[in-house]
């Protein structure tokens, strides 16, 4: 592993996030150290989230909201799968199981890891854990809609297979943890098609 040094770091905004300034040296690809750098590190936590399938009603399960960092640049209400943000010391799984519950109201069936990764690591620390999460009528126990003391206002949208690929080629969908999640469960379907069609595993014959 590379060598860091840390040579001061200082918190700036102490609120809901924080926002720390670091000057550090790290070691180059040449092997020599570099100059001490200054860096602004936003830091939110880790979040968790799952595009969420519905195996009775064969339908994927997403909400919408208002989310005013993205309202300077557009409506601001966008499309997103399930998502919150994971308490120190609680598991992502855990989180994302509280969060299905509040959101769109079902407990989750059975759940399958699709990847970790960084939202912004040039300015942020933020890392989210990406599920895909599947649910079953009988697991249907609230409402959803989000927590109001929380100031959450979600409605729950339901898309068929079909009308999930027509809003991601028309770009419709613009949160990246939602297309990762959407072109992974896409892609996981045509392998899945690919594997029982008849034609798999024979060669050509044409």
């Amino acid at each position: 592993m590379k060598k860091v040094i840390v040579h001061r770091q200082t918190r700036l905004l102490d609120d809901y996030f924080q926002v720390d300034e670091a000057h550090f040296s790290h070691e180059l690809f040449s092997g020599a150290m570099s100059p001490v750098i200054r860096r602004l590190s936003f830091e939110r936590g880790d979040s968790a989230a799952a595009v969420v399938y519905n195996r009775d009603t064969e339908r994927v399960i997403l909400v919408e909201q208002f989310r005013y960092p993205a309202y300077g640049k557009g409506p601001g209400w966008l499309t997103e799968a399930v998502a919150g943000i994971v308490r120190p010391n609680e598991p992502p799984e855990a989180a994302l199981r509280r969060e299905v519950r509040e959101e769109i109201g079902y407990e989750i069936d059975t759940l399958h890891h699709i990847a970790e990764f960084y939202v912004s690591p040039g300015g942020s620390s933020e890392r989210v854990f990406l599920y895909y999460a599947e649910v079953i009528r009988a697991g249907k126990t609230g409402p959803g809609g989000g927590v109001r003391a929380e100031g959450e206002d979600i409605r729950i949208v339901e898309y068929s297979m079909d009308a999930l690929r027509d809003d991601l080629v028309l770009a419709r969908i613009q949160d990246a943890k939602t297309l990762i999640g959407i072109m992974w469960l896409l892609s996981r379907r045509l392998s899945d098609a690919a594997a029982i069609s008849p034609r798999a595993g024979r060669g050509r014959h044409d």
